[in-house]
């Protein structure tokens, strides 16, 4: 086994025994197995377990959409599909915070696109995932109330979320302005800012990564500035469709399980339990996600124990199936790439 591969094995280890301890940790405090007895396996609950199947398919299929697009056709859909699961593997094995996205410049090189043009693709593909949370925040925010929003719950934990997600976003709404203007406005205006900005001494020491990474952006606007609308359309098209697919997992776990939520409230939240958990600083964010889903949506279903019954098996259709679904990848994914 090489050092690599032990590496990665750490790390999928770790990331599951966060997961399982926490998760183990809460059952133990709050869950009463009689919530078992109220759920009833007929028609209704596994059409709706087969919709969150089917929704995990449509998020796999609009990052694979993205990959085969913005490559204009030199990565197969095999390979596309490949590149969307040693991502989604990154994601799960590191903290949200750092996520797939530098990875897929790995992953790219390793598919034979050369690093520049790799950058160029990630960047690109990392803008618009920020555009779509800038976009489409607002609307979940300005049509759903507050209170119903950030649940109502302990107070504490609702003001907790509410200023993580409110923080969050506006990271969020800068870092895709300066994306925006470094790729598509004002690239060569936006690297000297930075130069001059990190040329102060005290923030000197940072000043070769950020020079790296506004060269990124300059050779990124350089390649996708004189892109057609038709071509934007799509990419961004297959970004929507990547992340509505990822809520409505949710949204088929609660028309299984709890059919009589709002779900227009359900998918809405969604959007702040996504943005709350780009900080978190565990591994795929394995044991925060359990605790803020089965708390933050605790309103909603009602009772604790199925509250957190059901955050597990979300875990299991929007975690565990990557991390053990790349842990598999993973090894032959290397040795062919290799052998190419």
């Amino acid at each position: 086994m090489s050092d690599g591969t032990r590496h990665t094995g750490w790390k999928v280890l770790l990331a599951t025994l966060i997961g399982i301890g926490v998760a183990a940790w809460m059952f133990q405090r709050e869950f009463n197995p009689a919530v078992l007895e109220e759920i009833h396996f007929d028609a209704h609950t596994v059409g709706g377990l087969l919709l969150a199947a089917l929704a995990v398919c449509g998020r796999d299929f609009g990052l694979t959409w993205r990959f085969r697009s913005i490559t204009d056709g030199q990565l197969s859909w095999r390979r596309a599909f490949q590149v969307d699961l040693m991502c989604a593997f990154t994601s799960a094995i590191t903290p949200s915070a750092v996520g797939g996205s530098p990875a897929a410049i790995f992953y790219l090189t390793r598919e034979g696109i050369s690093a520049g043009r790799a950058a160029t693709l990630t960047l690109t593909t990392l803008m618009l995932d920020e555009l779509f949370f800038v976009l489409f925040c607002p609307v979940i925010v300005l049509t759903i109330p507050f209170a119903q929003l950030f649940g109502n719950g302990d107070n504490m934990v609702v003001d907790s979320v509410k200023v993580v997600f409110w923080v969050v976003y506006s990271i969020i709404v800068v870092y895709t302005f300066v994306l925006y203007a470094g790729i598509l406005w004002r690239p060569k205006a936006v690297a000297g800012v930075f130069h001059r900005l990190f040329g102060v001494r005290m923030l000197r020491r940072w000043q070769p990564k950020i020079d790296h990474m506004t060269a990124n952006m300059t050779a990124t606007s350089e390649a996708v500035r004189s892109r057609p609308a038709r071509w934007w359309a799509k990419v961004f098209g297959a970004t929507v469709v990547s992340w509505f697919s990822r809520y409505f997992v949710v949204n088929a776990l609660f028309w299984a399980f709890v059919p009589s939520a709002d779900g227009f409230l359900v998918f809405g939240r969604q959007f702040v339990v996504w943005v709350v958990l780009m900080v978190s600083p565990t591994p795929g964010g394995s044991g925060v996600s359990e605790w803020l889903f089965s708390t933050y949506y605790g309103d909603l279903i009602g009772n604790a124990s199925m509250a957190l019954l059901l955050a597990v098996v979300w875990r299991l259709f929007s975690y565990y199936v990557y991390l053990f679904a790349g842990a598999v990848l993973a090894p032959r994914y290397f040795r062919n790439n290799l052998k190419r």
